[in-house]
C-alpha cells in the first residue's frame, strides 16, 4: 500500500508550489531557484518568464509578492519585520507595512461557523449582529454585535479552511527553507530553517484566538488602575479558538491625526502617554504589545467613565515576553551604555545571540564603541532612537549574530514606538521618556534588596545541586553496573599521524634488515658487498628523507582534505 506521508510536501502541493513560483518570478524574486543544486528545479525555473518590476525597490517587490501569496506569507513577512537583525532595517520597515486585507466571507458561512463553535443559534447569542463585516484581514473578519445586556461588542471570526491552507503553506515554506540552507551559501547566514521554525510557532499560536483572549485579560489586569489606557474586555462565554468576542471601542485611530485633534485630543500628550504605556509593559511587566503601529492605537474621547479620554489598544495577538534573565541582561546593557562600555555590550550580544563559528568579537566591539562615542552627549532634540537602533541591528546583522526572538521584537517595538510618537508630535523624543526608566534600572540593579535576592537565588541553586548529587551519582553507578555507560573518543586529523607512524616503522624495519644483510654479506655479492643489503639501505634512506621532509613542511603525510 502506498504511504502518502512518505511523499515530500513539495510533491504533494505542486499546484501551490507552482503558484508560489509564478508570484516570485512575477516580482523578479525567483532567481535563486535556478541556483539550487537540482537539475529538475533548474530546468523548471529556466523555462519561466521573469517579469521585472524595475520601477519599485527590491524591498517593495518582496512585500507585494508576500501580499499576493496570501495569509501564510503575509504573516511570514510580519514576523520577519520583527527580525531586523536578520533582514536589515530597510526590508523590515517595508514588511511592517504588510496588511492582510482580504474579501470577507459570505454572511451564511460566517453565521454557520459561529453557531457551530458556540453551539447556539446566532439570534440567541447576539440580539443584534451586523451581517456586513467592518474589517476583514488575512486570518479573520470582524463584525459588530450587541449582547443581551446591551453592551456593544465586536466578534472576530476566523476564515473557514484557513488553518488547512496555512498548514500546507507551512510545509512548503519549511522544505524551501531546508533547500535554501543546503544549496545557497549566501542565504545560509540568515538561518532560514530556524526562522521558519520560529514563524511556524508564532503563526500556529496566532490561529488560536484563545491566546489573544488571554492576552486581553493580562493587559487589562496590568493596567486596571491606569485611567490613561483602555483594553477591550473579552467575553470567554462567547469565544472559542475560532471565535473571539470582545468589547467594542468607539475611538479614532492614530492614523487620522486631524480627526483626533477635532475630537479634542492633544497629539503631544497622546504621544507621551502612549509611549509611557508601552514602556510600562516592557520595563515593569516584561510582557508587551508587539505591534504598536498607529492603526492599533485609538483615541477614545472623554465620556462616561473616561472624563479625560484615553488610549485604546487593539490587536494583541502578537506579544513579546521578557523573562527574568533577559530583563537582567537588558539592565546590564543600559548600565553599560551609561558607562560607554563597548566591551560589556559586545559580550552581552554574544551571550544572548546565536553567534557564527567565526564571530569577530573585536571588530563588533570596535563598531559598538564608535557608535557610543558618536551618540554620547548628543542633544536630545537631535538624537533619534530609531536611527540608533537600526544602526545597531544592521551591525549585528553584518556579523551574522541571530538575536533571540523576544529581544529582536523589543528592538522593533522601540523603533515603531518612536515612529508612531513622531507621527503624532514632531517634538516627541522617546529617549527623554526613557531617562526615568534608565535611572530606575540602575538603582534597581545596585539596590541591597536586589543583591540579597541574587544571593538567595544562588544559595538555592547550590542547595538544589547538593541535594541532587547523591541521586545523580547513584543513577550513574547503576548505569555503569548495567554497562549503559560508554566512552566515545572523538578525534580530528588523527589518520595522518597514524600513517606517519606506520610508514616510519616500515622504513626502520627495511633499514635494519638491509643493514643486517649488508653486514652478513648475504648473497648475491658484488665486490664482496651484499647487493640487497646496499639496495635496501638506499631505499630506506630515500624513504626516510621523504618522511622527514613531509613532517617538516606540513606535519602531514599524504593527507587529503
Amino acid at each position: 500500500m502506498l504511504d502518502l506521508t512518505a511523499i515530500p510536501q513539495l510533491a504533494r502541493n505542486l499546484s501551490r508550489l507552482a503558484e508560489i513560483a509564478r508570484v516570485l518570478t512575477k516580482y523578479g524574486l525567483a532567481n535563486w531557484l535556478a541556483r539550487l543544486d537540482s537539475a529538475s528545479v533548474r530546468r523548471w525555473a529556466g523555462g519561466t518568464a521573469i517579469v521585472r518590476l524595475s520601477e519599485v525597490s527590491h524591498e517593495a517587490r518582496v512585500r507585494l509578492a508576500l501580499t499576493e501569496l496570501g495569509t501564510t506569507f503575509i504573516k511570514l513577512g510580519q514576523v520577519l519585520s520583527t527580525r531586523r537583525d536578520l533582514v536589515g532595517s530597510a526590508l523590515a520597515d517595508e514588511l511592517a507595512q504588510l496588511q492582510g486585507n482580504v474579501p470577507a466571507d459570505p454572511f451564511p458561512v460566517t453565521k454557520e461557523l459561529i453557531e457551530a463553535e458556540l453551539k447556539r443559534p446566532l439570534a440567541e447569542l447576539f440580539p443584534e449582529f451586523e451581517a456586513v463585516a467592518i474589517a476583514s484581514a488575512s486570518i479573520g473578519q470582524v463584525h459588530r454585535a450587541t449582547l443581551h445586556d446591551g453592551r456593544r461588542v465586536v466578534v472576530k471570526v476566523q476564515h473557514p479552511g484557513i488553518a488547512r491552507r496555512v498548514a500546507d503553506d507551512l510545509a512548503i515554506v519549511s522544505e524551501l527553507a531546508g533547500l535554501a540552507e543546503r544549496f545557497l551559501p549566501d542565504v545560509r547566514s540568515y538561518r532560514p530553517v530556524a526562522v521558519v521554525a520560529e514563524f511556524n510557532r508564532v503563526l500556529i499560536r496566532e490561529l488560536d484566538f484563545r491566546r489573544e483572549l488571554r492576552h486581553l485579560q493580562m493587559f487589562r489586569y496590568a493596567f486596571a488602575a491606569d485611567p490613561g489606557v483602555c483594553v477591550p474586555e473579552p467575553f470567554p462565554a462567547f469565544s472559542t479558538g475560532l471565535v473571539l468576542t470582545m468589547e467594542y471601542l468607539d475611538g479614532i485611530p492614530f492614523t487620522h491625526i486631524e480627526k483626533v485633534k477635532a475630537a479634542g485630543g492633544d497629539p503631544d500628550a497622546l504621544a507621551r502617554c502612549g509611549a509611557r504605556i508601552f514602556l510600562e509593559m516592557i520595563f515593569r511587566d516584561g510582557f508587551f504589545h508587539a505591534d504598536p503601529h498607529p492603526g492599533n492605537l485609538l483615541y477614545l474621547p472623554p465620556g462616561g467613565d473616561r472624563p479625560e479620554g484615553c488610549i485604546g489598544l487593539l490587536d494583541v495577538g502578537m506579544v513579546g515576553r521578557l523573562d527574568a534573565r533577559m530583563r537582567d541582561r537588558i539592565e546590564r546593557a543600559v548600565t553599560a551604555v551609561v558607562r560607554q562600555d563597548a566591551a560589556v555590550l559586545t559580550d552581552l550580544v554574544a551571550q544572548v545571540g546565536d553567534v557564527p563559528a567565526k564571530f569577530d568579537a573585536d571588530a563588533l566591539e570596535g563598531e559598538v564603541a564608535e557608535q557610543l562615542a558618536f551618540y554620547w552627549g548628543m542633544p536630545l532634540e537631535q538624537f533619534q532612537l530609531g536611527t540608533a537602533l537600526n544602526e545597531v541591528t544592521d551591525a549585528i546583522r553584518r556579523y551574522q549574530v541571530m538575536l533571540p526572538p523576544p529581544l529582536a521584537m523589543l528592538l522593533r517595538v522601540l523603533v515603531i514606538l518612536e515612529g508612531t510618537g513622531r507621527l503624532l508630535s514632531p517634538k516627541f523624543n522617546l529617549v527623554e521618556l526613557l531617562e526615568p526608566y534608565k535611572r530606575t534600572l540602575i538603582l534597581k540593579k545596585l539596590s541591597p534588596r536586589r543583591v540579597l535576592q541574587r544571593a538567595l537565588a544562588g544559595a538555592q541553586d547550590w542547595d538544589d545541586l547538593v541535594r541532587s548529587l547523591p541521586r545523580q551519582f547513584g543513577g550513574l553507578m547503576r548505569m555503569m553496573q548495567r554497562q549503559e555507560v560508554g566512552v566515545q573518543l572523538m578525534h580530528r586529523h588523527l589518520e595522518p599521524s597514524v600513517n606517519r607512524l606506520v610508514f616510519g616503522l616500515l622504513v626502520s624495519a627495511l633499514f635494519l634488515g638491509s643493514a643486517v644483510m649488508w653486514a652478513a654479506k648475504a648473497p648475491p655479492l658484488v665486490w664482496d658487498v651484499s647487493v640487497f643489503g646496499v639496495l635496501g639501505c638506499v631505499v630506506a634512506g630515500v624513504l626516510g628523507f621523504y618522511l622527514f621532509r613531509a613532517i617538516q613542511h606540513s606535519g602531514r603525510l599524504e593527507e587529503r582534505e
